[in-house]
């Protein structure tokens, strides 16, 4: 009883995964015969009325309040909500990514999505070299694989998996019917990625969150750490980076941003300084957060403090008048670790 007990509760979390499954798919059901508009606003007013109830509010309020320290309680409250309804619409779209980007420049006035900086996309394809492009979780953060795959831009989008495995699942499943190449991040991914730049394609990450061995930049007038991939290719492989993000619209439409390369900083040998190219494209997404503050996703914990590298403190070194004189006899070095070894405990 007891072993059975114990294998139970070694395999809760997936045997609850899996009993999640049929839930998930039936919401995921349910939004698509709600049709794109309704599902995107049912998605935004659930997770507007639960969201300020869980700990993630708290962690939102928090780096809200870091943030924007000028900004009153009502307004961070605000911003706030409108993050939680961004989410909720973002998920309850999942279900309609596949008709999300109907963008056809001969008939936009019916269209949910508008594309600004087409002929960097077609500088991308046609230019026969390999590229990075940084994003952030804004709006519908998974727009701009479609619109890469749409373009026929030959892209890879690193992914990180949802915990839960039925959501994974779903998630999965939706991406690979509408985006291009997926990687998944992970130990052995990086090989996977450099791979996708070797042979001269395109890599898409979001840069945004929390990365345990990153750099450290500045977001908010705040020390992060940030994931130096992208930093790390482009000084390796000398290609152009490009920042893309999406706005969201009323009605579930949405305006998708590709800008022009980076001028990355470089170092005194010319080569691009890593740690200075994750700061560059991290200043650009600060500047579409505080442009669009309520479409950015507050909860995650981005500011960890504790988690930022010490500073090294050097050793003093020893001044030759503080040292013994070099002994002459075995006598002598007996009599100098003597001392050294009394200096030691006193």
């Amino acid at each position: 009883m007891l072993r059975l007990a114990l294998v139970l509760k070694r395999n809760l979390p997936r045997l609850a995964g899996l009993a999640m499954i049929p839930l998930i798919r039936s919401l995921f059901w349910l939004a698509r015969m709600l049709g794109t508009e309704r599902a995107s606003r049912s998605g935004g007013w659930l997770a507007r009325t639960v969201g300020p109830f869980l700990p993630a509010h708290r962690t939102a309020m928090a780096n809200l309040r870091a943030a924007f320290p000028d900004r009153d309680e009502a307004a961070l409250r605000d911003i706030a909500a409108q993050a939680w309804d961004n989410l909720g619409r973002t998920g309850a779209e999942y279900a309609h990514l596949h008709t999300l980007f109907d963008f056809d420049p001969a008939d936009p006035a019916t269209q949910r999505m508008t594309v600004e900086g087409e002929s960097h996309f077609a500088d991308l394809r046609e230019d026969g070299e390999p590229g990075l492009i940084f994003s952030a979780h804004l709006a519908n953060w998974e727009l701009p694989a479609i619109c890469a795959a749409r373009y026929g831009l030959d892209a890879t989008a690193i992914f990180r998996p949802p915990n839960d495995a039925a959501t994974a699942s779903l998630v999965q499943e939706v991406r690979r019917q509408t985006m291009g190449g997926l990687a998944a991040s992970g130990q052995g991914a990086v090989f996977a990625m450099q791979g996708v730049v070797e042979r001269g394609g395109h890599l898409g990450q979001l840069i945004d969150q929390h990365f345990t061995r990153g750099v450290v930049v500045e977001f908010f007038g705040r020390p992060v750490l940030a994931n130096p991939l992208l930093g790390k290719l482009a000084r390796h492989y000398e290609c152009p980076v490009h920042g893309v993000r999406v706005v969201r619209q009323p009605d579930a439409r949405f305006r998708l941003e590709l800008t022009p390369p980076l001028d990355l900083p470089r170092d005194a040998q010319g080569a691009i300084d890593v740690q200075g190219a994750m700061q560059a494209m991290t200043h650009v997404v600060e500047g579409w957060i505080r442009e669009n503050p309520g479409q950015w996703l507050w909860m995650h914990r981005r500011w960890r403090p504790a988690m930022l590298p010490k500073p090294r403190v050097p050793k003093p070194v020893p001044t030759s008048e503080a040292l013994p004189a070099p002994p002459d006899t075995v006598a002598d070095r007996g009599n100098v670790t003597s001392q050294l070894s009394e200096r030691a405990v006193s």
